[in-house]
């Protein structure tokens, strides 16, 4: 498991958990009487500009419209809160369950630091740094949820933070033995994979030197018999020489040939 993706898996969760509260408290804060709501604004409104005696620009009356347009937005989505409150516990759970994830995988690492030489690309120390560096961002990430959802938003999304933490506790002991579990059956079969890799590129290594050795034999071979063929033609220009007995036939029964 790659803890710089679960550390990005957690921060999105947070965004998104963050959106989640902000428009479940605007469409709550919306909801009810409408009526007061824009009466609200519009008696705001006049009091900036009747009051004093101003006459309000074009910006600021679109601007009135928009506010109260969206206040009419809100009010129409009152309904939406509970998928919006199931929105925000799944995305609740999804940085629990990462921050949980990434606390277990930090911890790993940081057992085989103690027992196993480190082979990776980044020093010991720049991983040791980065892991120091996530750990406090989630943690900073679980305090600003908590503040949010408890302190600065209606009761029941505290309630649901309350829920969701205490049943994620429990859920993240459970993951962090099997995330270890996990993490050292990937190691084994890395390793396995490794020696694996190994033995083969060693076979293939042996492999080109007999396909190069034999290749260097047939070389020499063609130039010995090539020579052969130059110095002696009368042993023919196949590979194998002739025979005294097959020269003989081919220079027929009455000819001579003296050694």
């Amino acid at each position: 498991m790659d803890p710089i993706t679960l550390f990005a898996l957690a921060n999105g969760a947070v965004s998104a958990v963050k959106a989640g509260c902000k428009l479940y408290k605007d469409i709550k804060g919306a909801a009810g009487d409408i009526k007061d709501v824009l009466k609200d604004l519009d008696d705001q409104f006049h009091k900036v500009y009747d009051g004093k005696g101003k006459t309000p620009p074009p910006a600021a009356i679109k601007q009135l419209n928009e506010e109260k347009e969206k206040v009419r937005d809100l009010n129409r989505r009152s309904n939406d809160t509970t998928n919006i409150y199931q929105e925000i516990g799944d995305h609740l759970g999804t940085y629990f369950d990462n921050f949980h994830k990434c606390m277990a995988v930090f911890e790993e690492e940081e057992r085989r630091a103690k027992t196993e030489v480190y082979s990776g690309d980044a020093s010991l120390g720049k991983r040791a740094l980065q892991r120091v560096l996530m750990r406090k961002q989630l943690t900073q990430m679980e305090a600003e949820l908590r503040e949010l959802m408890v302190y600065q938003s209606p009761s029941e999304l505290g309630a649901l933070y309350t829920e969701v933490f205490e049943m994620m506790e429990v859920m993240g002991k459970e993951q962090k033995i099997l995330i270890a579990r996990q993490m050292k059956a990937d190691q084994a079969k890395a390793i396995r994979l490794k020696k694996r890799i190994e033995k083969l590129r060693i076979e293939a290594a042996w492999g080109v030197a007999v396909i190069i050795i034999i290749f260097a034999i047939l070389v020499i071979f063609s130039w010995l018999v090539q020579s052969r063929i130059e110095m002696y033609p009368q042993y023919g220009k196949e590979w194998l020489p002739k025979s005294e007995e097959e020269r003989r036939r081919e220079a027929g029964p009455h000819v001579y040939i003296g050694r």
